[in-house]
């Protein structure tokens, strides 16, 4: 399986940016995907998850109202997007594949992460 995370970049505060991450190699429609970051210095926290169909999410309290995951799996890929951004989301974000949860164990495969970076 390889997962490739992209979107990334340096957004002021407040604004807005566009993660995804395609996955090849399996059946991206049979796993949850989900959205985790790790800022330096930090554990590995979960953002968002998304079920296989796409109708249930999950998202960390950090996240709520300003994130949304979603997925097109006819396209095997996953988004977050991300608005509202402050300077405290600065990390580098990984997507996963496994099953449905908020704990990285849930997650069999991971991308390389891509860097976001949000000045105050």
């Amino acid at each position: 399986v390889q997962l490739q995370a992209s979107g990334g970049g340096l957004v002021q505060a407040g604004g807005s940016l566009r993660l995804s991450c395609a996955a090849s190699g399996r059946t991206f429609s049979s796993y949850a995907m989900g959205w985790f970051r790790q800022a330096p210095g930090k554990e590995r926290e979960f953002v968002a998850a998304i079920s296989w169909t796409g109708s249930t999410t999950f998202y960390a309290d950090s996240a709520k109202g300003r994130f949304t995951i979603s997925r097109d799996n006819a396209k095997n890929t996953v988004y977050l997007q991300m608005n509202s951004l402050k300077p405290e989301d600065t990390a580098v974000y990984y997507c996963g594949m496994g099953r449905f949860g908020g704990v990285s164990d849930e997650y069999d495969y991971w991308g390389q992460g891509t860097q976001v970076t949000v000045s105050s």
